[in-house]
């Protein structure tokens, strides 16, 4: 086995753990710092290794994804962690020229997913397999390219809407590499658990927990918002 592929898998295996643990523990504090930064560095790691393993090392197996795909993904997988992490490092209301690469970036890859998706989908007899996941992935890039155009025309975000720039974009990240490991190499686990649908669950785990994070920072805080600019009460 490649060492890069070991370095892959072990960067890939701790980065699936510590994002489950970022978004299991409480937002904010200590442990979800050294948790996330964790996450942020290992999809880091194990994403541009992948970019390597997809463009100068043969795949192991027939059959897998090509590597138009996994470069992509992988750029993609990239893109999220990195302007997760940044969402939260920069000082609140300003923006960059990191921000403004990374849109030109994932606006980059949203194209080449799309053209890779209509090459696909044009090929003999092709199944919509084979060309469905591309125009997906360009979906996602395409929507994070919008988000991040609307964020530069406004001088940056603050509050609760910073906070969920940073939570969506980690668990995608996390959504990414639970789904590429959980469904995708299935014929690395034991021969028993192979087409399992309970392996689905830890893979879109990542999106429920995205959705329950991003309902309770948007609407706790405007519920405590709405709590303490009530007026009092006569004789409270």
């Amino acid at each position: 086995m490649s060492p890069l592929l070991i370095i892959h898998i072990g960067a890939g295996s701790l980065g699936i753990v510590s994002g489950y643990a970022a978004v299991s523990v409480r937002k904010g504090e200590r442990l979800h710092r050294a948790f996330g930064t964790l996450f942020s560095l290992a999809m880091l790691t194990a994403s541009s290794l992948a970019v390597c393993l997809a463009l100068f090392v043969p795949p192991a197996h027939t059959g897998g994804v090509p590597p138009s795909a996994s470069v992509s993904v992988a750029i993609l997988t990239i893109y999220f962690a990195a302007t997760s992490w940044m969402t939260v490092r920069r000082k609140e209301g300003t923006v960059g020229v990191f921000e403004k690469i990374a849109f030109i970036a994932v606006l980059g890859v949203a194209g080449a997913l799309s053209v890779f998706g209509l090459r696909a989908a044009n090929t003999p007899l092709a199944q919509p397999g084979s060309y469905v996941p591309f125009f997906v992935f360009a979906s996602f890039a395409l929507f994070a390219a919008i988000m991040d155009l609307r964020v530069i025309l406004r001088g940056g975000i603050s509050g609760s809407t910073r906070i969920a720039r940073h939570l969506w974009r980690m668990c995608f990240a996390l959504f990414f590499a639970a789904a590429f490991f959980f469904l995708g190499q299935q014929q690395v686990m034991p021969e028993e658990m192979r087409g399992s649908p309970i392996l689905i669950v830890p893979a879109i785990a990542p999106l429920v927990l995205m959705i329950f994070w991003l309902i309770r920072v948007r609407f706790a805080n405007r519920i405590k918002s709405r709590i303490f600019s009530r007026p009092p009460t006569p004789g409270s």
